[in-house]
């Protein structure tokens, strides 16, 4: 007899929620988007042109009281993310956490704990472990096609010289605002991801627009203990986007430019299973080798609807999460040494963990 799915309650209509997570759920085999919790009346409407089945809700209160839900997504602005979460495990309920998963590591910390004491599943939506090209340079890696790696760069960079309304660009310290906490949070878990613990951190970290509030551009170098070192960039203040990917490794590089295409997929309708689905155009395959020697590499499909697929079979068959959260801690603790090392003007060690 074939299991009823999941009934998933999803906390925000935004664009996490409403791009993200409510297209990528209802498009997972063994999920059903049950319930979105928003006032905002533009959303509520939104939401039930976009997901009729599903119940639209005034307060995340709704979702504790008695068995309405069986997975909860935090997909609320990041001063939400830490209670919102603590709410889902005191009522015993799987948890999904956007990232970042806290404003601080010693929050992420506690949340996690508080979790695994209670024995609820906790994990956090490190979507971009899914894009094309990062499988691509992981398989590339993994293979040994590089021979060793030396310098892994990675970009994250935008043209978006306006400084847009909303909490993203507050200075708030509960809002985690900034270039750093919102793209940097996938950058350094990408990086780690490839290459392992890091060992010294060292930050440029700068406010370029006019009045904002929060870093608008920023530049991480990371010193892993295996000895690679990744620089990482991001910005909104980039009128010329540099490559994704550069990789260089003693035998090989890899180097390829673009965004993912997935995020513009979803933003335009499209959905996993769709034909073509996080693939990109051959034209725009990166390239292995060494200059006067190179070749375009196939770049995987991006799959960002693993995670649901995962997280599915880890609250039916006890299969591992997608995302062990304790890696998200790490990545906010290297957010805030990239922080304190801007400021401060130096390269400050990672702290042995606690």
């Amino acid at each position: 007899m074939a299991q009823a799915p999941l009934r998933v309650g999803l906390l925000g209509y935004g664009i996490a929620g409403r791009v993200f997570h409510a297209p990528l759920v209802a498009a997972t085999p063994g999920l059903r988007l049950d319930a979105v919790v928003t006032r905002d009346p533009e959303r509520r409407a939104q939401v039930q042109a976009e997901h009729p089945d599903a119940r639209v809700l005034d307060g995340a209160d709704q979702l504790w009281q008695g068995d309405t839900v069986d997975l909860v997504v935090v997909a609320t602005p990041n001063r939400q993310h830490v209670s919102m979460a603590r709410a889902a495990v005191a009522a015993g309920l799987p948890v999904v956490v956007d990232k970042p998963l806290a404003p601080t590591a010693t929050e992420g910390r506690a949340l996690v704990a508080e979790a695994a004491a209670a024995g609820v599943p906790l994990t956090v939506f490190q979507n971009r472990r899914w894009d094309g090209d990062f499988l691509t340079v992981r398989r590339l890696v993994e293979a040994g096609e590089l021979g060793r790696v030396t310098r892994f760069e990675s970009r994250f960079e935008r043209w978006r010289p306006a400084i847009k309304p909303g909490w993203r660009e507050s200075a708030a310290p509960g809002e985690a605002g900034g270039a750093l906490f919102d793209l940097g949070a996938h950058l350094v878990d990408q990086a780690v991801q490839l290459f392992g613990p890091v060992q010294r951190v060292y930050a440029e970290v700068d406010r370029r627009r006019p009045g904002a509030e929060v870093d608008d551009d920023a530049f991480v170098a990371l010193t892993h203990t295996n000895g690679v070192h990744s620089h990482l960039w991001m910005s909104a203040l980039t009128a010329q986007l540099g490559p994704r990917f550069r990789v260089l490794g003693d035998r090989a590089a890899y180097t390829t430019y673009g965004l993912d295409p997935q995020e513009a997929a979803l933003r335009d309708g499209g959905r996993p299973g769709m034909p073509g689905w996080g693939e990109v155009d051959p034209e725009a395959y990166g390239r292995l080798g060494a200059d006067g020697d190179l070749r375009a590499v196939p770049t995987e499909a991006g799959r960002y609807q693993d995670f649901y697929a995962q997280l599915a079979a880890a609250l039916r068959d006890g299969a591992p999460l997608p995302v062990d959260p304790a890696d998200s801690v790490g990545v906010v603790e290297l957010i805030e040494l990239a922080h304190q090392a801007a400021a401060q003007g130096v390269t400050l060690p990672v702290p042995p963990l606690p």
